[in-house]
């Protein structure tokens, strides 16, 4: 590992070019023979989608209550030109593309965006996939990804810390089919995942789950868990991590072995794993298919604080085989300037990491 020197975000020549020179990134630490550099800056950006077309960019935001175009005018990597496709919008996180429609989860509904790939200066009127989604914005903010059976995938987090739900839909992750409204519960017990994605060989679900509060700085730990077949149980409430029962629901769970699906890596308490995506391209060396990356957003109640970073897993067959920090630095001792959110891989094999705090859009790239 090495310290990068300051890159060359100066020479940008679009509106992020002042407040990308203030972002600190001669203090990140990435493997040699990779460099980061700010592309874009987006208040509060969130999940991110990649259009069919090389060069645009949509992002979604949680506090800003917008979402996003960003195109790239000169194939340079850099994203000249910003578009408002929408605003005003509930929490709208969550964002997928298929085809030229983008869909957007606000919330209690999903809208979808007809061809607006094609018509960024000129965004159609959203069109309402559905509304009958629970309404509770206590870790209400969605993520959205198509699955390989052209259903559409988000999660519904626990509208708490800690509690059992009547709605079965509470700490769950669903699939939607958009064409009739048709919705299916695919893993139950999944208290708070803002991120998942399916591998590219075996089509396996992968999602992170963000462990409950005050239960002490180490303990319990995030998650990354695997689904490889609809209706698993992933613990929550009763179950946290590998062997966490819960003080005010552990008595209620069932104890049989196998009864709850335990997770394939602990990520460490309070470290907030958000968007994860396996790696596709081939630009960057040493990777393959079984390279996941996760951003991690970093705790917000810990007394010494973690995470503020991006981890590479490798896995092997469907188990974990390693896990080390890829990207660090956004945390300086007790002080951070960047929060990590969604990890995406561009046509070129670059990355695409968003930052909420920051609200900037990073690519990492070999070095020249």
């Amino acid at each position: 590992m090495r310290r990068l020197s300051l890159l060359a975000v100066t020479l940008l020549l679009s509106m992020p070019v002042t407040h990308a020179a203030k972002l600190p990134l001669e203090r990140l630490k990435l493997p040699d023979g990779l460099q980061i550099s700010v592309v874009a800056r987006v208040n509060n950006a969130r999940q991110m989608a990649l259009a069919e077309r090389p060069g645009i960019l949509f992002v979604g935001s949680r506090r800003a209550g917008t979402m996003t175009a960003l195109q790239d005018n000169d194939g340079d990597g850099i994203y000249e030109q910003q578009f408002r496709i929408a605003r005003g919008l509930n929490l709208p996180s969550g964002i997928t593309l298929r085809g030229n429609d983008l869909y957007v989860a606000a919330v209690d509904r999903i809208l979808r965006y007809p061809g607006v790939a094609q018509r960024l200066d000129n965004p159609p009127k959203p069109q309402l996939i559905t509304d009958q989604l629970p309404d509770e914005t206590h870790h209400g903010w969605k993520y959205l990804k198509f699955g390989p059976d052209g259903w559409l995938y988000l999660n519904v987090g626990a509208p708490c810390n800690i509690c059992l739900s009547e709605d079965p839909r509470f700490a769950s992750l669903l699939k939607l089919n958009v064409e009739t409204g048709e919705q299916q519960i695919v893993a139950h017990g999944v208290r708070n995942s803002v991120g998942f994605t399916f591998h590219p060989v075996d089509n396996s679900l992968w999602f992170t789950d963000n462990g409950r509060d005050h239960l002490g700085d180490n303990r319990p730990d995030d998650e990354l868990n695997r689904l490889t077949r609809p209706g698993l149980h992933f613990g929550y409430p009763f179950l946290h991590g590998n062997d966490v029962w819960d003080p005010l629901y552990g008595k209620q769970g069932d104890r049989t072995p196998g009864a709850y699906q335990l997770p394939v890596a602990q990520l460490g308490a309070h470290h907030a794993p958000l968007g994860l995506t396996f790696y596709t391209g081939h630009s960057l060396p040493g990777l393959t298919r079984n390279s996941l990356f996760i951003a991690e957003h970093g705790s917000w109640n810990r007394s010494s604080k973690v995470g503020y970073r991006v981890t590479r897993i490798e896995t092997e067959e469907g188990r974990v085989v390693s896990q080390q920090p890829f990207i660090s630095g956004w945390l300086q001792g007790q002080r951070h300037w960047g929060r990590p959110v969604d990890v995406v891989v561009d046509h070129d094999g670059s990355l695409l990491i968003s930052d909420d705090y920051a609200g900037a859009i990073y690519r990492v790239k070999t070095t020249p």
